[in-house]
Parts: C-alpha cells; sequence; structure tokens
C-alpha cells in the first residue's frame, strides 16, 4: 500500500498534486522559508497567522506576512480572529493577494491570540466559529473565485473538554472544504504526546479531507501517521522548522523509493544544511534588508544545525550575528569544506 501513501489531493475546487503540507507557524514559515520547502516538495504551504484586526487596519506587519514566494503556485493564508464582520472584512482585503485557501486558525494556543476569543478559544463557542467560517467562505464564493477555506484546530480546549469532533462537523456545515486537526489540547500546548486516534476518528467520520499534524518529526512519522490514521494529508510544523528536507524524504519514502543501502532516507549532509541556511538568509535578506534579516535567522540557524557535531558552541556563536558576512566567517570555521 506505501505507493498509494503519497497521492493527489482536491480540496474544494482546488486540485493538490500531493498530500504533504507546510503548517502555519508565527516566525518561521515566511514566503523564503515556504519558498524552500516548496523546492524540497511541499504540495501546499501557509503564511504565518496574520490577525484580521490588524490587517483591517492596514498595519504593515500584517501585510508583510501575505507575501507569496516566486515558486509558490499553490499557498493559504491563515486568518484568525473572533468576529464574524472583521474576518469577512479581512478575506477581503486578500483579493489583491490571490490566494488559493484562506485558513481559519482555531488552534492557537497562545494567551495572547486565545485572551481576545480566537485560536483555539474558537472551540469554546461552536455557534461563533460557525459564523465565522461562513463569513470568510461566503467572501471566498463571490469576492476570491470560489477559493475553499480550512480550518485549523487542536482536540479541545483541555481533557474535560474534547470536542473536536462537533467542532469539525459545525465547520464543515459551515463551508469548510479541509479540517487540520493538531491532536493536543490547548493546555497541553505543545508538549506530551499528540492523540494521532483523534485524526482517525475524524478522518472516519466527516465528509471532508482530514489533515493531520502533531509528532510528524521524520519521514516515516508521516507514513505512520497516513497508514495509523487515513487522514488523506499530513502537516509538518517544527518537524520541518531546519530541516525543509522532510519533504522530499517524506515522498520518497511514500513512494516506495529506497535510498542507498536499503534505508528508506537519506539524511541531508552538514553542508546541505549549511547551505540551505545560508540560502534563506540571503532570500531573505532581499525581502526585509540585511541587517533585520541576519537578526530574525538566528534562531533559523539554530534549528539548522542541530544535532551537527560540535553544533552548541557553534549556536552560542550564531546568535550573535549581524551580516551575512558574519554567518558565512563562522560557518567556514565550522565546516570550512563546504564553502569552498
Amino acid at each position: 500500500m506505501t505507493e498509494n501513501l503519497y497521492r493527489p489531493l482536491r480540496i474544494g475546487n482546488m486540485n493538490l498534486e500531493g498530500n504533504l503540507f507546510l503548517a502555519p507557524a508565527a516566525g518561521y514559515t515566511d514566503s523564503t522559508f515556504r519558498s524552500i520547502c516548496v523546492d524540497e516538495g511541499a504540495n501546499l504551504t501557509f503564511t504565518g497567522l496574520v490577525s484580521a484586526e490588524s490587517l483591517c487596519r492596514r498595519a504593515s506587519g500584517s501585510e508583510a506576512l501575505l507575501h507569496r514566494a516566486a515558486n509558490e503556485k499553490v499557498y493559504a493564508v491563515q486568518l484568525f480572529g473572533s468576529s464574524p464582520q472583521v474576518m469577512a472584512q479581512a478575506a477581503k482585503l486578500l483579493v489583491p493577494y490571490k490566494p488559493d485557501m484562506i485558513d481559519i486558525n482555531a488552534g492557537c494556543p497562545v494567551p495572547k491570540v486565545t485572551r481576545c476569543g480566537a485560536g483555539v478559544a474558537l472551540m469554546r463557542d461552536p455557534k461563533n466559529m460557525s459564523r465565522i467560517i461562513a463569513a470568510v467562505a461566503c467572501v471566498a464564493r463571490t469576492d476570491l473565485g470560489g477559493i475553499p477555506v480550512s480550518v485549523k484546530m487542536r482536540s479541545g480546549w483541555d481533557a474535560a473538554s474534547i470536542n473536536f469532533a462537533e467542532c469539525a462537523r459545525v465547520a464543515v456545515e459551515a463551508g469548510a472544504a479541509l479540517i487540520s486537526l493538531h491532536p493536543r489540547t490547548r493546555s497541553q500546548g505543545y508538549g506530551g504526546v499528540s492523540c494521532w486516534r483523534h485524526i482517525a476518528e475524524l478522518a472516519a467520520e466527516i465528509p471532508v479531507p482530514v489533515a493531520g499534524s502533531g509528532d510528524l518529526y521524520t519521514a516515516l512519522d508521516a507514513k505512520r501517521m497516513l497508514l495509523a490514521t487515513g487522514c488523506a494529508a499530513v502537516m509538518f510544523a517544527r518537524g520541518a522548522f531546519g530541516n525543509p528536507f522532510i519533504f522530499a524524504a517524506a515522498k520518497n519514502l511514500l513512494l516506495g523509493r529506497e535510498g542507498r543501502e536499503g534505508r528508506e532516507t537519506e539524511e541531508p549532509s552538514d553542508a546541505r544544511r549549511i547551505s540551505t541556511a545560508l540560502r534563506q538568509l540571503e532570500l531573505l535578506a532581499k525581502t526585509i534588508g540585511e541587517r533585520r534579516a541576519s537578526l530574525e535567522m538566528r534562531k533559523v540557524f539554530c534549528a539548522y544545525t542541530k544535532g551537527m557535531r560540535d553544533s552548541a558552541r557553534l549556536r552560542t556563536r550564531l546568535v550573535h550575528a549581524e551580516t551575512i558576512a558574519d554567518y558565512r566567517s563562522l560557518l567556514q570555521n565550522f565546516i570550512r569544506p563546504i564553502l569552498v
């Protein structure tokens, strides 16, 4: 059955070549990282969280999040908010960006999002969540050419309120064409173990595709999730940070392609990791300027170099890099052959 695990997917009127997604993540999934993930095989990418309120106020920071990479043939914009009217207004402002899908965030557990009734707090008020989805879906039909609307949610607010099944049914009835489920509760945050059984239950119950997320750190994890849950797609989040190569590895594994010596996947070399991180830095510098890009990429380089020999020492120096030249100098001293 492995050869059938990587497969085309239809979401509403949108057709995807495959079923490997990059999850939305604030501070990580900017257009430069999404571009690299697309090069590595991501079939669908999502912007980071975009505040509907900020977008309606025309805040420059929100508009910057909507930038689309040149190679992003298919991308989704993720909006968060708690007002149906504001969410609909924000959706209308997406017309110039021509997104292929709008994703509604009903899963973010961060207090500054949930305090205003958005993110996973929407799961505490399914009726309001329904109104939001219906309002955005209406705009998607009338102003955005009928693009699909999706919803990303969690298992529930806490262990005493596991209501993902109810919320998913409400979402589909209101017009959602895809449900992405991260099977942890708000109270779990990103700790503990995600409950893949919830993904399986949802995939068997609702009539639209389900994308599974949570504890996907390797290509083999993606295969296991698809087999164990019957979900239509997998959505990599933390497993892709510093490791965009996971998309190519997952595709090869799901297609039954083996690496050298019969290994299921090939680990990228240190040289490839570093050169890819530098490419991301250079792309970001062209977008937001070298100084700002160098500061923002500190955490990203830490992710790319995680697990390398003596990388802890390198990371203590990388967090002080302020220019592309600083990064190159530090990396040349760390792995001299890769930049020759």
